[in-house]
């Protein structure tokens, strides 16, 4: 491959939308746990020397962990942290740390249920809050992006972004879209579809979901 320089690519994050990234190939599907981290700015292709889309860099809410989807010689494809949902992208690993995450959070829509496995074995299961008719939670298999306090909100002591975006908001409360897990100050939320596509759940939920690494799975269905 020829060198490319990074800084003349778009930088994936929660703010931005990359033109050309694949599709996510397994939607609904769960990996090993394999995430990755980039140990300095690497590029994305398209495919496995394929064509650069955009650039990575180590830390955005945090240190910058991706799901590893797919693998084979020197490549990863990894899920992006940018729109449009279900985008992902291949990087070398030469400038990669690995670790593997043993827990796996399933969200299903329908049934407004939440659960929080390790190893396999369910550690939690709550009822939730999704988002409202007009402002649908989004179906899929996306990340924890981040996790991060902010004292301008009294809903949520902590705030869990993920790693997908509204459907029909390209902003909301300053941000770019994004969905994210947080708990609510009241409780007549929880089984209802009443936010603006977060996913609400309750304080004991939250106090289990913060000690799960940075991106491990959350897989969002329609049971």
């Amino acid at each position: 491959m020829l060198p490319v320089d990074p800084t003349k690519l778009p930088q994936s994050t929660t703010y931005t939308a990359i033109k050309g990234a694949p599709l996510d190939p397994g939607p609904v599907v769960a990996t090993d746990g394999t995430v990755v981290h980039p140990r300095r700015e690497i590029v994305v292709y398209n495919a496995p020397g394929g064509a650069p889309i955009a650039r990575l860099d180590p830390q955005q809410i945090g240190d910058t962990w991706l799901p590893a989807i797919t693998q084979q010689p020197g490549w990863v494809e990894v899920l992006l942290p940018s729109r449009p949902n279900s985008s992902a992208g291949w990087v070398t690993d030469t400038a990669l740390d690995r670790a593997v995450t043993p827990y796996l959070i399933r969200v299903h829509l329908r049934s407004l249920n939440m659960e929080l496995f390790k190893g396999g074995q369910r550690l939690g299961d709550w009822t939730v809050g999704t988002g409202k008719e007009v402002h649908p939670t989004p179906p899929g298999r996306t990340f924890l992006l981040g996790s991060f306090s902010d004292s301008a909100q009294r809903y949520s002591p902590v705030i869990l972004p993920l790693g997908t975006h509204s459907t029909t908001l390209d902003s909301f409360g300053g941000g770019p879209g994004t969905v994210a897990i947080h708990t609510w100050p009241t409780a007549n939320v929880f089984g209802t579809r009443s936010s603006d596509g977060c996913i609400r759940v309750p304080s004991d939920a939250l106090h289990q979901l913060i000690q799960v690494p940075l991106g491990t799975l959350v897989l969002i269905d329609e049971n």
